[in-house]
């Protein structure tokens, strides 16, 4: 179970933070003293730290510098400070990631299971992602329904795989485009409608016709 260390100073988004790891397998930790936090870092060994910019006592961007000088862990930046120049910043001093707030939830976690895989801080990803009938295969590039399988080009792949990620819960067209953009396929809005268009048309071909629902203004649902 990989830990997470939690370096936030609003109460709020850290009991979010610590929450929504917990519900997804991930051994939370907090900080709420401030003080000779990459100490506490080498103590706890982290596989990585979820790191605001505006804190107490002592800014993101030195801290940052001061753990990778600690311990060789992955740092993400989660902050509302949106400008290139903090980004540049934040990336060069040894961050892994940065996120700006308020973040979409599936895309943090997308992110964050890209760095704990790139750095080999989590466990190895599944190959297959089963839910609503389907059966994902990651390497194959199949989805099989009914005892029937359909072939999906990268980009369907990468759709279907977000919205099984998410069961349930609306992933809006900005995540999807997002998260395909995170893995470097480039997608512009009306490739995302056309890739969807056929992807519908391959589960429908399953027996699943109504298997992505469209939650007008909000996005897709599975």
């Amino acid at each position: 179970m990989p830990k997470i260390m939690i370096i936030e100073d609003d109460p709020a988004v850290r009991e979010e933070l610590t929450l929504l790891l917990k519900n997804e397998g991930y051994m939370p930790l907090a900080i709420t003293e401030f003080t000779d936090i990459p100490d506490q870092a080498a103590r706890e060994h982290p596989d990585l730290i979820l790191l605001d910019i505006g804190l107490p006592g002592r800014d993101g961007f030195s801290l940052c510098a001061a753990l990778r000088k600690a311990l060789p862990v992955p740092v993400i930046f989660v902050t509302s400070r949106d400008a290139g120049v903090d980004e540049v910043r934040a990336l060069s001093l040894g961050g892994d990631d940065y996120i700006t707030k308020p973040y979409s939830v599936p895309v943090l976690l997308a992110r964050i299971k890209a760095v704990l895989r790139r750095t080999g801080g989590g466990p190895e990803p599944s190959d297959v992602l089963e839910g609503d009938g389907l059966c994902l295969s990651l390497t194959k590039g199949v989805v099989s329904a009914n005892g029937k399988t359909a072939e999906l080009t990268r980009n369907e792949l990468q759709i279907l795989a977000c919205l099984m990620a998410c069961p349930g819960q609306i992933v809006s067209r900005g995540d999807l485009i997002e998260t395909l953009w995170d893995n470097q396929i480039y997608i512009d809005d009306n490739t995302l409608s056309v890739n969807m268009t056929r992807l519908r048309g391959k589960l429908a071909a399953l027996g699943l016709s109504d298997a992505i629902k469209t939650r007008r203004g909000m996005g897709y649902q599975l």
